[in-house]
């Protein structure tokens, strides 16, 4: 883990600086949802752009970590628009998750 590697020799001084540490817990399937539909809405999208199971995969694949949720979330906006696709589905989160676990 991170907090292991500071705690090593070259990371020492490094790891005595850090005054504030936090960790979240990932987000549960429902809170994944709503955390990918409230980003939509900022960027002007009111309307169910994903699907149900393209939400279930990227929350799958995630664990509901928001960085991880975020990156799967843009790959599969890229996947579906590549596609022609009207809605992410299911394939396009799969298209995301095979190109960011190739990465």
């Amino acid at each position: 883990t991170l907090r292991r590697r500071l705690r090593q020799g070259t990371f020492t001084a490094l790891d005595q600086r850090i005054a504030v540490r936090y960790a979240i817990n990932g987000l549960n399937a429902q809170e994944t949802a709503s955390y990918v539909q409230h980003h939509l809405a900022l960027a002007g999208r009111s309307d169910t752009l994903f699907s149900d199971d393209a939400i279930g995969l990227i929350y799958e694949v995630s664990r509901g970590l928001p960085r991880q949720v975020n990156n799967l979330a843009v790959g599969s906006l890229i996947a579906a628009f590549a596609a022609k696709k009207a809605i992410v589905d299911e394939s396009a989160a799969r298209i995301a998750v095979a190109e960011i676990s190739a990465e």
